[in-house]
């Protein structure tokens, strides 16, 4: 069993090595349409911004069907190949496929799988620089954007390797309603969620608490940045209360951020520092993965991904 620790003193960083990014060529492929918010434009700016700065990025092989299988049924990857192979198609109003969306979806789950292997291998940190997201999606349905849940996918992964309690910290604006369905039901995991409230996709109330594992933290937009990330700090607190994760995997939206179009949230770069900083005090030796969720000004996103990464030095 992989063993950490974790406690609500000052984290004493053991010198981990610099947190590693992960993509894949396919993602930028993937295309909903002009006009759509998720846009290639999202990742391309992003790694545009970490080959500026000298940040490598290995590129994940695609993932094999295996690890998706433990989360999907193999009717529904059958149905999301089978409109890609034909050139793509409308799933609902917001979630399109193109002729590469399937391929693109395989290579994120890819990478995602890379970010959890190499965190688990060096105890430190990865970043799975990535789209389509995932967050959303269901056991056998795509929506908001997301056609695999890449998320639980890696936190499966993750328990494969040993990693049993996983710790799941979403600070996308939006619920990430696909991933409290997957593991409501399952008190090995843990799931902690920052979303605005009311927003979309409606899920999210604090009520909801699937076995005790499930810790909701819906606020409304506009608030000061520092209310939300006290407010998420706090939850991550009740959540790892004599629960010390053997992993933590991070649903990393930054539509979370002023100005987003999606979102009325007031975060800034800093405050990703900051709440990294804050899980990493909290559980100290604890490996983390993070997953590129939501965001949709390109340059705001690769903003906040940056000041992610410093974080993790």
């Amino acid at each position: 069993m992989a063993r950490s620790s974790c406690s609500g003193g000052a984290g004493i960083r053991c010198g981990n090595p610099a947190p590693k990014v992960f993509s894949h060529p396919r993602c930028l492929e993937h295309d909903p349409g002009l006009g759509h918010p998720e846009s290639p434009a999202r990742l391309r700016v992003l790694l545009d911004r970490l080959f500026d700065e000298a940040v490598p990025v290995e590129m994940a092989a695609a993932a094999p069907l295996e690890p998706l299988l433990r989360v999907h049924p193999p009717e529904y990857l059958e149905l999301l190949a089978s409109i890609a192979g034909q050139g793509g198609g409308r799933i609902d109003a917001d979630t399109v496929l193109n002729a590469a969306s399937w391929e693109a979806a395989l290579g994120a789950v890819g990478a995602a799988l890379s970010a959890v292997s190499h965190a688990h291998d060096t105890g430190g940190a990865a970043f799975a620089a990535i789209r389509p997201p995932g967050h959303h999606a269901l056991f056998a349905h795509a929506m908001g954007f997301c056609l695999l849940a890449n998320a639980v996918i890696a936190v499966r992964h993750a328990q494969t390797l040993g990693r049993e309690r996983v710790l799941i910290v979403d600070w996308d604006v939006h619920h990430g309603n696909g991933t409290q369905a997957l593991v409501e039901d399952d008190p090995t995991i843990r799931f902690v969620s920052l979303h605005q409230w009311p927003a979309y996709p409606g899920t999210g109330a604090e009520s909801e608490r699937g076995v005790g594992n499930v810790f909701n933290v819906p606020r409304p937009a506009g608030l000061p940045a520092a209310r939300y990330v006290a407010d998420l700090r706090r939850a991550i607190h009740q959540a790892t209360d004599r629960w010390p994760p053997e992993m933590i995997l991070i649903s990393a939206g930054y539509d979370s951020m002023a100005g987003d179009p999606l979102g009325g949230f007031t975060l800034e770069s800093e405050d990703y520092a900051e709440l990294v900083d804050s899980i990493q005090e909290r559980c100290p030796g604890a490996p983390l993965a993070l997953v590129l969720e939501g965001g949709y000004i390109p340059a705001r996103v690769a903003d906040g991904v940056m000041a992610t990464l410093k974080a993790l030095e």
